[in-house]
């Protein structure tokens, strides 16, 4: 018997077992059905009052009245986290780890990488954190920081972070969020058109806000993360500025507990953040958020996930001036569960800020709850498919036959508790192994990728529907819908519903789904933004008798109540030939490649094709390379390489015919760009979404190119 024949062998053997064990130990995966309609499907949301104009707004199928806080009298974030102390005061709260030691690796290109070595996570209780805040916000009245004024963080995610915070809050005083990774004029402009006195930032950021501060007037006091120092050699244009740690800011104000500082509780009215948006477009924009703004938020995303208690755990690492993150964090609190603290370079045992052999933090902090953004799960997917093509034709078949029976047995509602066990327990453990809930937002999510996060990471995604202007929240999937390509139903604080849109086609009428533009009204719809009346005015609206947020997306109804986000009105573009091509649907659909880690397609008006600019995933293009016979191993010459680069084309003409594209809608031509897409960059936001006007101006030349 040859050695396929003995393969296949097995794998029918495996299957058999697999399937009789399945049939004995049978598990739903679907949890308790509460409504279904007519035909037996599950109801999620439904019109929440007769048709108006032909448009009636959907809500939560389990409420008659939105709803705002968790309980009467807890309005605003400072009321909702003491909440948690008085009920889990010994629970962990905020978790880092210890930095054991640094060291410097040189790479096979001759760069220099810092790699850590990572002790455990050192936890602080709520008790604990509670003690701090009341400290920091104390220490920041003695900087003269009064309550309606207004201090900036511009820091990475930490756990300082969140309590410098909640300090500033707990005085009334207005936290102004700003990307770390903001460029300098950007930067400039939220610091100045705030006029804020005192900024937070990283120890790392000292010198850059020193050598600005001359562009500064209002700022005056810097504090910085990080223990207490000589900083002597900071070079500043104004000396006048006053610069201190956190850890000092917090001993005033401890030593000032006897003193009469009276701190100042907010109301639920009060402007508790001027979020700065990461400005995919122009200058950034400050987007002004209530207290009760965020806390509604947070109830609708504690209610839509129910199932998260205190003894559960968060991994925290996206940016916490991006509005998902902020958001998350404190829905965590808010049920007296652990967040602990992490970056995107030492979240994985492969993560590049970690050390070969050590542990990244996933692995450690085993999370059940984390959030992602597409970007970082499409890469998780590429990485674990490249493995397995890597592997030998066993290994491939086995893992092809799992991965197909088990979704099967999902789309059936059941689950695979020995194919888990032995086939995917080892893809799980890529996410600690104790993940029950992925959270996702910030961009569409491919097909192909939430299909693998339910079978390979052995968890349900819940997909959701947000902006800052409604602070992250508007729609979450709820945990038994494993269907593909929406993102749930609207949240217990907000309702949704579409209006018309003529000049891209779309009206409330169409069949077999209602379409249009999504508008939100609720708890969670913010004030507006900061100095931009016309602004504000032109993206929130009255309409019957209710304030809407227009939210430039193009969404469709299904008869469940569910939300499918399939179009966004700046994103269209109108090719010569009259064709319409949604820039960002092509592009979710073309992260099906494996090819592919980051995309950007761009059209002209006056030209009858599309062209994309592709940052290709390393390992499939070289292993493509190696069966082209290419002999080269330098990276920049194998993007340069016209074979591989009509390889790519041609993978994704496969991939759009799956995703049903028009052949007008797939690139022509490409450029595979041979540096990653970074915030640092600037071609990218911190929540990794294009900075297309960015992208544009950087790869003119090639555009011009490409369109001769």
């Amino acid at each position: 018997m040859s050695s396929t024949a003995v393969q296949n062998l097995l794998v029918y053997i495996f299957s058999f077992i697999a399937q009789l064990f399945d049939l004995f130990t049978y598990i739903p995966y679907h949890l308790i059905v509460v409504e279904k309609n007519t035909t037996g499907q599950k109801i999620f949301a439904k019109p929440s009052c007769p048709e108006q104009n032909g448009i009636s707004p959907y809500r939560d199928v389990n409420i008659e009245q939105l709803q705002g806080v968790p309980e009467a009298g807890v309005g605003t974030l400072t009321k909702l986290f003491q909440r948690s102390v008085a009920k889990y005061p010994n629970n962990r709260c905020l978790g880092t780890r210890e930095l054991l030691r640094e060291e410097e690796e040189q790479q096979s290109t001759g760069k220099i990488f810092k790699k850590l070595i990572l002790g455990k996570y050192k936890w602080l209780t709520y008790r604990e954190v509670d003690t701090k805040i009341q400290a920091i916000s104390r220490g920041l009245t003695t900087f003269g920081i009064q309550p309606k004024d207004k201090i900036a963080i511009c820091a990475e995610t930490r756990a300082e972070w969140l309590m410098s915070a909640h300090a500033a809050l707990a005085n009334s005083v207005i936290v102004v969020t700003v990307y770390a990774t903001l460029g300098e004029d950007a930067l400039i402009h939220a610091i100045n058109e705030t006029e804020v006195s005192l900024v937070i930032v990283d120890e790392n950021m000292l010198q850059k806000f020193t050598s600005l501060s001359s562009k500064m007037p209002t700022l005056k006091t810097l504090i910085y993360f990080g223990k207490s120092k000589d900083i002597s050699f900071l070079d500043s244009a104004r000396k006048d500025i006053q610069i201190k740690s956190l850890q000092e800011t917090e001993e005033i104000g401890l030593k000032s507990e006897g003193e009469s500082i009276e701190l100042h509780n907010p109301s639920a009215d009060d402007i508790s953040v001027i979020m700065y948006t990461s400005g995919s477009t122009g200058m950034p924009k400050g987007v002004v958020i209530s207290h009760s703004n965020l806390v509604g938020a947070t109830v609708g995303m504690s209610t839509r996930y129910n199932f998260v208690r205190p003894h559960d755990s968060y991994i925290g690492y996206l940016p916490l001036a991006h509005v998902l993150e902020l958001a998350a964090e404190n829905t965590v609190l808010s049920v007296g569960a652990a967040i602990g603290y992490s970056s995107p370079n030492t979240l994985s045992d492969q993560s590049t800020g970690i050390k070969k052999g050590c542990k990244g933090d996933l692995s450690e902090l085993q999370p059940t709850v984390m959030a992602a953004v597409p970007t970082i799960m499409d890469r998780i997917r590429k990485a674990v498919y490249t493995k397995v093509n890597g592997g030998n034709a066993f290994t491939k078949a086995l893992f092809n036959f799992a991965y197909n029976y088990k979704m099967k047995q999902l789309s059936r509602g059941g689950g695979t508790p020995l194919l888990d066990r032995l086939v995917f327990s080892k893809t799980r453990k890529l996410l600690g192994g104790k993940i029950k809930v992925v959270l996702s937002g910030g961009a569409p999510l491919s097909t192909e990728t939430q299909k693998f996060m339910n079978i390979c990471l052995c968890c349900p995604v819940g997909q959701g529907y947000g902006l800052t202007e409604t602070c992250g929240a508007g729609t979450m999937c709820d945990v038994t819908d494993l269907s593909s390509g929406r993102v749930g139903a609207p949240l217990v604080c907000n309702e949704i519903k579409l209006i018309d849109w003529p000049e891209g086609g779309y009206t409330t009428h169409d069949k077999p789904y209602p379409r249009g533009e999504i508008c939100i009204s609720g708890h969670n719809v913010t004030v507006g933004y900061y100095k931009n009346e016309e602004k504000t005015r032109e993206s929130y609206v009255e309409m019957d008798g209710k304030r809407w947020f227009m939210t430039g997306d193009i969404g469709e109804w299904h008869s469940d109540g569910c939300l499918k986000v399939i179009d966004r009105r700046k994103d269209l573009v109108k090719l010569q030939a009259g064709e319409y091509v949604s820039l960002g649907k092509v592009e979710a659909i073309l992260k099906g490649s494996n090819f592919i880690d980051n995309i950007c397609v761009y059209a002209e008006s006056d030209k009858d094709y599309i062209i994309g600019f592709v940052v290709p995933t390393e390992a499939t293009l070289r292993n493509a390379a190696g069966s082209l016979n290419i002999d080269t191993k330098d990276w920049e010459e194998l993007c340069k390489s016209e074979k591989l680069q009509q390889k790519v084309i041609d993978d994704l003409h496969r991939v759009a015919k799956i995703g049903k594209l028009q052949k007008f809608e797939v690139p022509r031509k490409i450029k595979l760009c041979s540096d990653l897409w970074t915030p640092e960059s600037e071609l990218v936001t911190a929540a990794l979404k294009l900075r297309r006007h960015s992208i544009k101006q950087f790869y003119i030349n090639d555009i011009k190119q490409m369109y001769t």
